[in-house]
């Protein structure tokens, strides 16, 4: 049973296979509204040494406009590229009132994932979504999750994703695959940075 009271039971195995199979692969136009539609994410897991890639992410996100809360107990009350550090997910919640939060970022392995969600499935209001970042994936948790409401996206990296479909991933040799004839959109404030905005139209973000 989880903090809130719900049973922790393993999917069915037919409803395991369905899940297995709806995360396989993420359509582009479900990873580019989710990223539209984000703004505030806890991002756990963050560290202080800009070799690390939750530094990088958190540098990346910040830089596209994100309010991202680092959150980590060990660097609790610390300030992260211009961010205090949060020692949990219920710290960030209450930062927001009564507003949830609309990602939480789990970077961290694949074996503390679950109870991550479980932390998260408990805040009130709980998030509206869970991203477990490249390498990470928990079908159980992912289906408690999705139980509950929350869109779950396991195994991207969001740095990745935004940068395949603004075309920034291009600029490294790195195949987008993402096939236009239309121009990527640049950001109207910033230097050398495209928008996950739809080709041809113009940002003012």
């Amino acid at each position: 049973m989880d903090e809130t009271g719900h049973e922790n039971r393993p999917p069915a195995p037919s409803d395991a296979a369905a899940l297995a199979e709806r995360h396989a692969r993420y359509p582009d136009a479900q990873i580019r509204t989710i990223l539209n539609g984000t703004r505030t994410i806890a991002l756990v897991g963050a560290s202080a040494n800009p070799a690390r890639p939750s530094w990088i992410v958190l540098k990346y996100l910040l830089d596209r406009g994100y309010a991202v809360t680092p959150v980590n107990p060990g660097l609790a009350g610390q300030d992260l590229l211009g961010r205090r550090v949060a020692a949990s997910l219920a710290e960030v919640q209450a930062g927001l009132g009564d507003q949830p939060i609309d990602m939480v970022e789990i970077f961290r392995n694949s074996a503390a994932a679950g109870p991550l969600v479980d932390e998260a499935l408990a805040l009130t209001p709980p998030p509206k979504m869970i991203w477990m970042q490249l390498g990470v994936r928990d079908d159980a948790a992912a289906a408690r999750a999705e139980a509950r409401g929350l869109t779950v996206i396991m195994n991207r990296c969001p740095k990745i994703e935004y940068g395949r479909l603004s075309g920034e991933i291009g600029w490294t040799g790195v195949n987008s695959r993402i096939l236009s004839a239309r121009k990527p959109v640049l950001a109207a404030r910033g230097v050398q940075k495209l928008t996950i905005a739809e080709r041809g139209r113009r940002s003012d973000g």
